[in-house]
């Protein structure tokens, strides 16, 4: 029996050491094939590009610490070192290409206005894609689709399918993407007409919260969060006027929960935004998050597991929350461009809170918008989860802890938490 039991240990050892051995080969060559390294990144950009100037905010320092970070921290496998490689030329190339049409066109671009922005913002997983999509059916609002965000550029020889391609472009890269990860698409459908959020234009400026939502990045975490989002939302600008140079300006409806950490900045910018608050019981909201962001970094790299990842988005979540109350608290005198909406009253009677909405900030709600919003809310079988979220304690929080952390913010917002 003895003998028996070591002749097992050593094959267990064996079958560890050669996991281990081949990962550490496989690591070292995917390194070697696709570097991360600023440099050589923005080298091999400006030589597919044949252009030089990346413009306004500066890449450096944010690429620098990013790629530190994916290669310290990010535990990335091959084929996520591959993805990443691929997704930071793509940003690289799209904005010197962006910067040299832009140099050519600032005339038409200072006189495309961006009047009175609504900006939907507060707890992710709550309810805000429902409300950007449902805001979006109204004619007269504007919202960056995910095509045009992915691929901003008409091709060189413009012709009247030039549009249909690039949608087929982003179509084919959602269908890839499914594949490689099946589970987000059942807690974060995506497809080429959708609304895209905020983070993905904001990725060209290397400084964006959705590196963070696809690799685990401590240190350009705290980078991020303290950084000056002015220069960001000065480039998000001129990204939406240049959207709008080719159809009627329009009043735009932009989303992201990563607002809630740059709000000076987003105001600086866009002086007359108004702002859409999300809000939902915070327990539902990390049992939720917690599971994509798993789902979305099992992409990337070789994830924690699902409690170390539930105990980092509660912190997250609550640094973001007491940001925006903080922010809220020193400038009484923006009251009136905040209104908050709760996910259970978005879902129970969603035109009841866009007419609210509406109401506030003094917006006429045609009968033919309603009606399309309605058929919308009507056929929102897609937000159906195909399978329901992990407990409270799947993702390594406790239940009773997380209440006394979230307490200030139900008590003032009015939300009841339940484990």
């Amino acid at each position: 029996m003895a003998e028996i039991r070591q002749t097992r240990m050593f094959e267990s050892r064996g079958v560890g050491s050669w996991g281990a051995g081949w990962r550490a080969l496989s690591d070292g060559l995917s390194r070697r094939l696709w570097s991360l390294q600023s440099e050589e990144l923005c080298a091999e950009a400006k030589r597919r590009t044949g252009l030089e100037d990346f413009g306004d905010p500066p890449i450096e320092p944010a690429l620098s610490i990013l790629v530190d970070s994916l290669e310290l921290q990010a535990d990335l496998h091959p084929l996520g070192r591959f993805l990443m490689r691929v997704h930071l030329l793509e940003l690289l190339e799209t904005r010197l290409r962006l910067v040299q049409g832009w140099s050519g066109r600032l005339e038409a671009l200072e006189a495309s206005l961006i009047q009175r922005p609504i900006f939907i913002t507060g707890m992710p997983r709550s309810g805000s894609t429902f409300l950007h999509e449902l805001l979006a059916e109204d004619p007269e609002n504007r919202v960056p689709r995910v095509w045009e965000v992915m691929f901003p550029l008409p091709a060189q020889n413009r012709v009247r399918s030039e549009i249909d391609s690039r949608v087929r472009k982003a179509e084919a890269s959602l269908w890839w993407f499914r594949r490689l990860a099946p589970g987000a698409d059942s807690v974060y459908p995506m497809r080429a007409w959708t609304p895209h959020e905020c983070v993905a234009i904001h990725s060209h400026t290397l400084l964006s919260g959705e590196f963070l939502s696809i690799c685990q990045l401590p240190t350009y975490q705290t980078f991020l969060h303290a950084a000056n989002f002015g220069p960001t939302y000065n480039w998000q600008k001129r990204f939406l006027q240049y959207l709008q140079l080719e159809c009627p300006a329009k009043r735009w409806v932009l989303k992201s929960p990563d607002h809630i950490f740059a709000l000076e900045g987003l105001l600086t910018v866009f002086p007359d935004a108004v702002i859409i608050q999300t809000h939902r019981d915070p327990l539902e909201v990390l049992r939720s998050s917690s599971q994509l962001t798993h789902v979305l970094q099992g992409l990337f790299g070789r994830v924690s597991s699902l409690d170390q990842l539930g105990v980092r988005e509660a912190r997250m979540l609550a640094e973001g929350i007491q940001r925006i109350m903080r922010f809220r608290d020193v400038h009484p005198e923006l009251a009136t461009r905040f209104i908050d909406v709760t996910y259970q009253e978005l879902v129970s009677d969603p035109l009841a809170i866009v007419r609210q909405i509406y109401q506030q900030f003094d917006i006429r709600l045609t009968e033919a918008a309603a009606e399309r919003m309605q058929r919308m809310a009507s056929n929102r079988s897609r937000y159906r989860r195909r399978n329901g979220s992990p407990t409270l304690a799947e993702v390594g929080l406790d239940g009773p802890t997380e209440i006394h952390r979230f307490q200030s913010y139900c008590s003032r917002f009015g939300i009841i938490c339940r484990q």
